[in-house]
């Protein structure tokens, strides 16, 4: 089973700190997305903190930005996509 994202909290200068269902927890650095297209909402007072788990479990700001909780996970543990998703390995790449 896929770990979710369980808990989540803002911390300074734009990073998360993530609790996953498997016990995983970190701080995630999204400071190369700040200012830049939609992420430019951050810059406005209060929204960076108003980050959320949605419904369909994606890290969430509003109903404007949502990140992916698996490439999150990746991010915090090292791990690649085959390692989160042992399927890949059986995917035809001609396919």
């Amino acid at each position: 089973m896929i770990p979710r994202p369980v808990q989540v909290k803002p911390s300074p200068d734009y990073r998360i700190w993530l609790r996953y269902s498997d016990s995983v927890e970190g701080v995630a650095d999204l400071t190369h997305l700040a200012g830049k297209g939609v992420f430019n909402i951050w810059d406005t007072p209060g929204a960076f903190e108003s980050v959320h788990i949605a419904g369909h479990g994606a890290i969430a700001w509003y109903d404007e930005i949502e990140l992916c909780p698996d490439a999150l996970y990746m991010t915090l543990t090292g791990k690649t996509p085959v390692e989160l998703f042992p399927a890949l390995q059986s995917v035809d790449a001609n396919a």
